[in-house]
């Protein structure tokens, strides 16, 4: 393999490498070649014509689908806590693919987003053709078996399964989850999927409460662009993230916080779990000399609620209350982060 240096630009190989071969006396693909001789491969009969799809679009024409309407944008939209808050046992996906543009349900064009609800005594299975799926528990509690396992759920809980995994909830109480996973992407691939690339795993309310206040307390945490920690597996050790697909944070907005704005290519799935009046996040596309949103859009937080933050867009949380509020981003960063896409910038001046 031949490789560029960075430091001098010179390509490396072999030590021994002999001088080029001669090759075709050209590479231009305007100049014709003969028709092929299938009698000289031992084939008889006609070619396949495979054409009828291909199409050819000047380059201006087809760079960016989006701008041009082809690709629908992410939408920015909210999902109230009434959704799931008492009634029946039932999954309520927060589908947008009428918005997305794609055949199946989509909250974003990765991932789909539900909230669950599962009433006292009742038991509900969620499945997915996914790789990742991520459970998240807003309130009550019950027993959970996955892959012959039981595990006791409680508010404020994570569990994460990978491919082949489904989750049995036995309510003890009336419970509520917030379910995420990447069926929506594996749909788009066109794939099935069939390894499992990390175990379950379990996170405790009390050790990412513990977390978060560790990382609240430390006294660089006002230079800090948001006070948080960051879910992981110990198997994800390139993108330190939940799983291989989704990222997730466990956050603090702090009373009279206005928060750095930041952006970055993976769309947001934020559920906000608890909240005083005069919190929310802006929304623009441009940022002014001070580092602010240009006219930002105002997305209202209320306990309980979701909303989705498009790719490439600044966004801010303010809180304007006189009280903490919690909120949990899910993004496919994971993957993102693995492409080397994620491209996560800061206003000028913050600090990540």
């Amino acid at each position: 393999m031949t490789t560029l240096l960075p430091a001098t630009g010179r390509a490396s190989g072999p030590a021994n490498a002999g001088p080029a071969e001669a090759g075709p006396a050209s590479l231009d693909p305007t100049v014709p070649v003969g028709p092929l001789d299938l009698s000289a491969f031992g084939f008889e009969g006609r070619l396949a014509d495979l054409t009828a799809k291909a199409r050819f679009f000047e380059y201006t024409a087809a760079a960016d689908p989006i701008g041009a309407g082809l690709t629908p944008a992410v939408p920015v939209v909210r999902f109230s806590r009434s959704l799931y808050f008492e009634g029946p046992t039932r999954v309520v996906p927060l589908d947008l693919a009428e918005h997305l543009g794609t055949p199946w349900p989509a909250t974003s064009p990765g991932l789909l987003a539900s909230f669950v609800r599962v009433e006292a005594g009742d038991e509900l299975a969620l499945h997915a053709e996914a790789t990742s799926q991520l459970v998240y528990v807003l309130e009550g509690r019950g027993l959970a078996v996955t892959g012959g396992r039981m595990v006791a759920l409680e508010k404020g809980d994570f569990l994460t399964l990978p491919a082949g995994w489904q989750l049995v909830h036995y309510a003890e109480e009336p419970t509520s989850f917030y379910w995420v996973h990447d069926a929506p992407l594996l749909r788009y691939l066109g794939a099935t999927p069939t390894v499992a690339r990390f175990e379950p795993t379990h996170y405790r309310r009390a050790e990412a409460v513990a977390a978060l206040a560790a990382a609240a307390a430390d006294p660089a945490a006002a230079t800090r662009n948001r006070l948080s920690v960051l879910l992981a597996n110990a198997t994800m050790e390139q993108t330190r993230t939940i799983t291989h697909v989704l990222w997730a944070m466990f956050g603090l907005l702090p009373p009279g916080a206005v928060q750095p704005p930041h952006r970055h290519q993976s769309v947001a799935l934020d559920l906000i779990l608890d909240c005083q009046p005069g919190c929310a996040t802006l929304l623009g596309d441009e940022l002014d000399e001070q580092g602010r949103i240009v006219d930002p859009i105002r997305v209202e937080w209320e306990p309980g609620c979701a909303f989705v933050t498009p790719p490439g867009r600044w966004h801010a949380h303010v809180n304007e209350s006189g009280a903490p509020a919690h909120l949990i981003p899910v993004q496919d960063a994971g993957l993102q982060t693995y492409l080397r896409s994620l491209d996560i910038r800061f206003a000028p001046g913050s600090a990540a």
